[in-house]
């Protein structure tokens, strides 16, 4: 691995081998701290879009592994406008160890990838959000012990969170279900992609009914229904994605031990309810914390 950019460019060994590293410095952290392996590293926070698990799970995984990571604002860079893409990369490579880039446009990451000459980590682009894939299916392990066999079932915007937990999934032998209205919905291309990446007979499917989604899953996932920079839609997502609500009827349609997972932030009350988002199925805050974990597992396989 020289960059980390989208789910779609690992192997399953390499998944199993993040997943397994960040299980070993979670428990490592837990019994009192983790060795300072990245001592000496530093790593530039490059963003242009805001988020507070992005960011401090980053910064502090840097600081509990003994390096040192620094934010950029938007108003900083205006890296494609102000500077281009190709300079910052250049520039910041010169002075840091790794970059962590969370942008608006997916080019932006792989132009960054291009012409660093260390290696660049996708925060989050409107393509995918690997950095989430990986918690997610992190969080997944630790909770069911195991990945192949279980069902996944995505409810709402097929969006680039989703794209990335298929990707993921189906290399770790999860068979991967997605419900979303019409129109919002993943492309033909990324379901085929998906099914492509298969191991072990995982399957993907996509239906436009929740209830069919959710039927016997071992795990609930959901999203906002307008993430950032489609605030102009959201009058028309309300209108379309409330039959795709996480409550608990929805909820009872799955395997009584099922986890509910949400990437957060949430918008109680839309896309889940607080009964579900607190109750006894919830993971919502054991998965923010894997931000942390995950990801440092990440920061020290690369740098």
């Amino acid at each position: 691995m020289k960059h980390f950019l989208s789910i779609a460019d690992l192997t399953p060994d390499q998944l199993y081998n993040l997943l397994d590293l960040g299980l070993q410095l979670k428990q490592e952290w837990q019994a009192g701290g983790n060795k300072p392996r990245l001592q000496g590293k530093s790593l530039a926070l490059l963003f242009q879009k805001p988020s507070l698990r992005t960011r401090v799970s980053f910064e502090m995984g840097m600081v509990h592994l003994g390096g040192y990571a620094f934010y950029l604002s938007p108003n900083e860079v205006k890296m494609g406008g102000r500077e281009s893409i190709p300079d910052v990369a250049r520039v910041l490579s010169s002075y840091v160890d790794g970059i962590m880039a969370r942008v608006f446009a997916h080019d932006h990451i792989t132009s960054l990838a291009e012409y660093s000459s260390v290696p660049v980590i996708n925060g989050l682009s409107d393509y995918n959000h690997p950095a989430q894939a990986l918690t997610d299916v992190f969080t997944i392990l630790e909770a069911k012990g195991k990945t192949t066999g279980l069902k996944v079932a995505y409810v709402g915007d097929g969006n680039n969170v989703a794209r990335s937990l298929m990707f993921a999934a189906v290399k770790l032998g999860m068979h991967f279900s997605i419900a979303s209205p019409p129109g919002f919905t993943l492309t033909a291309a990324d379901l085929d992609l998906g099914r492509s990446f298969s191991v072990d007979g995982a399957d993907v499917e996509a239906t436009t009914d929740a209830k069919t989604a959710v039927a016997d899953a071992d795990v609930i996932y959901t999203d906002v229904w307008t993430s950032m920079g489609q605030e102009e839609e959201t009058a028309r997502r309300l209108q379309v994605f409330p039959p795709y609500q996480v409550n608990q009827q929805l909820v009872s349609l799955a395997h009584p031990d099922c986890l509910v997972m949400h990437c957060l932030p949430a918008h109680r009350g839309e896309e889940i309810t607080d009964e579900v988002a607190d109750g006894p199925n919830s993971v919502l805050f054991t998965q923010a914390e894997n931000r942390l974990h995950a990801q440092k597992a990440l920061l020290v396989t690369l740098l």
